[in-house]
C-alpha cells in the first residue's frame, strides 16, 4: 500500500471516530470487517506503524477496555517506518461485523496520547475464513 492510500485509509478511520454497540468517545476507531464474521473464522487487525519515537509504544485496545496488544518496535533506523504489526482479533470483541478500537502511543517517561496520521499510517480488519464443511 503506497503512502497516499495508507493516508487516506487513515483519514477514513478517523472520520468513523463512532464506538461500537452505542459507546462513543473522540479516541475511539470502529472498523468494519471486510467479510461477515463466521463461525471457525479468525480476524485479526494489521496496523502500519510509520515513523515512531525510540521508547514509544502503540498500545491497542478493545471498546471494552481489553488490551489487545503492544506494539513495541525496536531496532528501527531514526525516521523510517517501523512497518506493519498484525494483533489476534477476539471473535467476543466484534459486534455486528464491526471492532472498536483505541489506540494510544505510551511511553513510561510521559502522559498516553492519541497517535498522529505519521506514527500510524493505518488500520484495518482481516479476516481468514476458517475450515467449512
Amino acid at each position: 500500500m503506497n503512502r497516499t492510500a495508507a493516508a487516506i485509509a487513515l483519514a477514513c478511520a478517523l472520520a468513523l471516530l463512532f464506538a461500537q454497540c452505542g459507546r462513543a468517545a473522540a479516541q475511539d476507531m470502529t472498523l468494519t470487517l471486510p467479510q461477515p464474521f463466521n463461525a471457525g473464522d479468525n480476524a485479526y487487525i494489521e496496523v502500519q506503524v510509520g515513523t515512531i519515537g525510540p521508547g514509544h509504544e502503540i498500545e491497542v485496545k478493545a471498546a471494552d477496555d481489553r488490551i489487545l496488544g503492544v506494539i513495541s518496535p525496536h531496532g528501527i533506523r531514526a525516521g523510517r517506518a517501523a512497518g506493519i504489526y498484525t494483533l489476534p482479533l477476539p471473535a467476543d470483541a466484534i459486534c455486528k461485523d464491526r471492532v472498536g478500537i483505541t489506540l494510544m502511543i505510551t511511553r513510561s517517561d510521559a502522559a498516553p496520547r492519541s497517535p498522529d496520521a505519521e506514527e500510524v499510517r493505518g488500520v484495518r480488519v482481516v479476516v481468514n475464513e476458517g475450515a467449512r464443511q
